[in-house]
């Protein structure tokens, strides 16, 4: 599964071509085609995540002791979400 943000870029890149005056009626179609699917499944991604977050946030004790935050249990040296802790 690509990532959220692979999808933007590409996103963005068939958005630029679609933008090109040199380019076909029929490619065009195709790029938007494409980018239509893309946006649907960043769209899927963003409610996922979303309902990460609610459940997140409706916790009742979100931070403490007992309960600490997920990223709190990966290594220093460890991604998350594609970022270095």
């Amino acid at each position: 599964m690509s990532s959220f943000e692979d999808n933007l870029n590409k996103l963005e890149k068939l958005t630029a071509d679609i933008k090109r005056s040199d380019i076909s009626l029929e490619d065009a179609l195709k790029d938007f085609e494409e980018g239509i699917k893309l946006a649907s499944g960043m769209e899927k991604q963003l409610d996922e995540i979303e309902g990460k977050i609610q459940i997140l946030m409706n916790e009742p004790n979100p931070m403490s002791q007992e309960n600490p935050p997920l990223f709190d249990n990966f290594e220093a040296n460890e991604e998350v979400n594609g970022t270095r802790k």
